[in-house]
């Protein structure tokens, strides 16, 4: 039988990619997304690739929206084997002191209680079927100070903080609990950064000794890597995905 996995935010950029890397590899993909639309295309293209796909409409602010995909997930599939909580928002790119309230609430509500949301109910159900396995996306910005990121950096830094956390208190429960933490990447959040005028690609790139911005894809297969059962005995890990950024 093979293993499902739910990937919030898996529309575009990074989540993409791992719906794609992973059901090449053989799972049976669920995803979320608050677009529809998109969300269908998606599906289609996924099924078209030979990829057992669902689309499931999720706004991951929501709790009881959170719990309900999760259900349905598990009454189609049978059981979920991982989530990947990989839905997020940056919000706006400027200093501290110029950024609104009302933005830094909207990342807490979709970085933080977003993920808080997804490993509730995932590990309620891993608990109840001998294990599984949850998968966060962190960031460069959760390990570090980054200029005009305040408060998206806050917000990953929380998801650092919940990732190790949570690995420690059900690692005797078959539960493994791991984030990668990705540098600078060519997505859609990225672009509103450069949209912003805080970045060029000529900054980012100069920010990894790789002296280039990563790919989704890349992140992608670190995912897949740590939602594999290639690595049983890691838990509570941040994996650096970011050219060399942690490293200088």
């Amino acid at each position: 039988m093979n293993k499902t996995v739910l990937i919030t935010g898996g529309t575009t950029g990074i989540g993409k990619q791992t719906a794609i890397v992973m059901g090449q590899r053989g799972w049976n993909v669920a995803f979320t997304s608050r677009n529809k639309e998109r969300g269908l295309n998606f599906e289609k293209e996924l099924k078209e690739m030979g990829i057992n796909a669902t689309f499931y409409q999720l706004d991951v602010n929501y709790e009881e929206a959170v719990k309900s995909v999760i259900e349905a997930v598990i009454k189609d599939y049978g059981k979920m084997d991982c989530i990947v909580n990989n839905a997020g928002i940056a919000g706006e790119n400027k200093l501290f002191a110029d950024c609104s309230t009302e933005n830094f609430r909207s990342m807490i509500e979709t970085n933080v209680m977003g993920v808080y949301y997804g490993m509730k109910y995932a590990i309620a159900h891993y608990l109840k079927t001998g294990g599984g396995n949850i998968v966060n996306l962190a960031s460069i910005a959760g390990l570090n100070g980054i200029p005009y990121a305040a408060q998206y950096g806050a917000t990953k830094h929380a998801v650092v903080g919940l990732t190790k956390a949570v690995a420690v208190e059900y690692a005797d429960k078959n539960i493994r609990v791991n984030a990668v933490a990705p540098g600078a990447c060519d997505t859609e959040i990225l672009q509103a950064a450069r949209d912003a005028g805080n970045y060029d690609d000529s900054s980012l790139k100069s920010m990894h000794p790789m002296q280039r911005m990563g790919k989704p894809i890349e992140i992608a297969k670190t995912i897949a890597f740590l939602a594999s059962d290639e690595v049983p005995f890691m838990t509570g890990s941040i994996i650096s995905a970011d050219g060399g950024y942690n490293a200088e």
